[in-house]
């Protein structure tokens, strides 16, 4: 029988065709994802910024910028060049030739690769890439280093430091006031809008949006701080504005612009240490625990839902551990009966 029966459906296989993505492309995908979940514009500006680090090198070896060309070797190649070449504060113009060191430390290069770890693991989730690159690539050893703290010797001469007969000046001396009696974040406080303060149970809120973890928080100042942060707000009162901490110009001062003031400030208190905002949260954490401060509450006050946060945030001083020692040390059971003892058999 030479003709074939009807009804047949024969199965044409389909070759698909890969389609390779630029990384800029599935960098989008990935940073319009983290948009819709609400991610705070400056973590978004973040994972931008670690995106183009990795593009810059990519440029500097004269790699396309193709996600087939990403994989293990190239990624240590990356963090090697971080280690080894890259020059500290690449284009920041406020910064010394002196400080423009080569090579970036380990907190820094593991810092620049977090950001795309996520990324990578996030494309290979939802199917955009077979493999991810970063999952057999250990991060870089980092050395334990002490936090730094500053000494009460140093705070006072730092809030010495500003002119507090110009509003710049005072501004300047009020935010250090609210960094050390509130444990805030730069960014935290440079946000404070007048609405966010209670006069009246000397409680400040801090928004979700404006925290690290997105989880708001009540935090207490004391009645020294809130009469500051109340003459300040009648100072800016012709500006208009809702925020607390205003320019000259009556502009919401930023993170940058007060890092900026802060350096000056530490300069003319003779302070030759490194000072940055942060310095303020790691000392106020410090003292608070070696004056006797609960570790719970000072959980709460730094926005840490985990204790053991809260021990690798705080550095306590050998002062502090000589002096529980003193007081807790078991000995002073021990010894004290061996001492009664003693004196009776003498």
């Amino acid at each position: 029988m030479s003709d074939k029966r009807t009804g047949r459906r024969p199965r044409f296989e389909r070759k698909a065709e890969k389609v390779t993505r630029s990384l800029e492309e599935l960098f989008q995908v990935f940073y319009d994802a983290k948009v819709s979940e609400g991610v705070s514009k400056r973590t978004l500006e973040t994972y931008r910024e670690n995106f183009r680090f990795l593009c810059d090198f990519l440029d500097r070896i004269q790699l396309p910028h193709d996600v087939s060309h990403v994989d293990a070797e190239l990624l240590r190649r990356y963090q090697s060049w971080m280690l080894t070449a890259k020059l500290r504060f690449d284009g920041h113009e406020h910064k010394s030739d002196k400080e423009k060191t080569v090579g970036l430390s380990p907190v820094t290069v593991n810092t620049r690769t977090k950001n795309l770890r996520t990324m990578f693991r996030f494309l290979r989730t939802e199917g955009l890439i077979e493999v991810d690159p970063w999952e057999h690539v250990r991060k870089v050893e980092e050395p334990e280093s002490e936090i730094k703290v500053l000494t009460v010797e140093q705070l006072q001469k730092l809030l010495q430091a500003p002119n507090q007969r110009s509003y710049a000046g005072f501004r300047d001396f009020v935010l250090m006031y609210v960094l050390i009696d509130g444990f805030m974040r730069i960014n935290e406080a440079v946000s404070l809008q007048i609405g966010d303060i209670d006069f009246d149970l000397e409680m400040v809120s801090l928004r979700a949006e404006v925290t690290k973890t997105k989880r708001s928080r009540m935090v207490p100042l004391q009645r020294s701080t809130m009469k500051l942060l109340k003459e300040l707000i009648n100072e800016s009162e012709e500006f208009g504005s809702d925020y607390v901490f205003l320019t000259n110009y009556g502009e919401p001062l930023t993170a940058n612009q007060f890092r900026h003031r802060l350096k000056e400030h530490a300069k003319q208190a003779g302070l030759s240490i490194r000072v940055h905002p942060h310095l303020f949260r790691h000392t106020s954490a410090t003292i608070f625990l070696e004056e006797g401060g609960e570790v719970r509450h000072l959980a709460k006050i730094l926005g840490h839902a985990d204790l053991r946060m809260v021990m690798r945030y705080t550095h306590l001083s050998n002062k502090s551990i000589k002096s529980q020692h003193e007081r807790f040390s078991p000995l002073n059971a021990v010894a004290g009966k061996l001492e009664k003892d003693r004196k009776i058999l003498r």
